[in-house]
């Protein structure tokens, strides 16, 4: 069931609403790029995604490989931004931990260095 959950939220973030992605979250849920202060609650989450959200004009979450334990699911993926002006491609380690049939903690390990050299000018 938690497996089922993530594949199905990674595989919406392709329609960019902001407001669908915000449903899978329990409300205290905890959002955490881990180069960047976490994010807690829906208000502090929608802050985070309405700074890449809007402007891309795609996005997609590829999983490379998941394994779930229990209510912890752990996802390899390369997510991808397309920009005006160019595309970001960046490998993720990303850890949900699943209550209730919500995400109650999401944090994804990337390289921001990576992430910033290929944010379009």
């Amino acid at each position: 069931m938690s497996e089922r959950l993530v594949r199905d939220f990674c595989d919406a973030w392709k329609r960019r609403d902001i407001d669908e992605l915000l449903g899978y979250f329990a409300d205290d849920a905890v959002y955490h790029n881990v180069p960047t202060d976490p994010a807690q609650g829906h208000d502090a989450i929608r802050n985070v995604m309405m700074l890449f959200v809007p402007m891309s004009k795609e996005i997609s979450f590829d999983i490379k490989h998941l394994a779930e334990e229990g209510n912890i699911v752990m996802t390899e993926r390369v997510d991808r931004f397309v920009m005006d002006g160019g595309t970001i491609e960046l490998p993720v380690m990303g850890v949900f931990e699943v209550e209730g049939g919500k995400i109650k903690a999401w944090r994804d390990y990337f390289d921001m260095q990576q992430f910033m050299s290929q944010m379009p000018s």
